[in-house]
């Protein structure tokens, strides 16, 4: 179920507050949990530590992730691989 358009996007209240706390903000990099934040417009050109539930994955916001949330762009599992075998001799 989505979200109704009248309230507009989800951002937390804390995330919004560090963006503006941060005086060069462009340098620094914002550590965050909150994976279920949307990106807005505010939000380009900064660069986002997302939390995927093992490490900090850096994130570079650019204008097409716009409308997105944070966590589409960290991902929580790993992909999978065969091992090789070894030949025998």
């Amino acid at each position: 179920m989505s979200r109704a358009k009248w309230k507009g996007p989800y951002v937390e209240k804390f995330l919004l507050e560090k963006i503006k706390k941060s005086s060069n903000y462009f340098n620094n990099e914002i550590k965050t949990f909150s994976r279920k934040s949307f990106i807005t417009p505010k939000f380009i050109g900064l660069s986002f530590k997302v939390y995927n539930g093992k490490t900090f994955l850096k994130v570079k916001v650019t204008e097409e992730m716009v409308g997105y949330k944070l966590g589409e762009f960290s991902p929580t599992r790993k992909k999978f691989t065969f091992k090789k075998k070894k030949k025998k001799k």
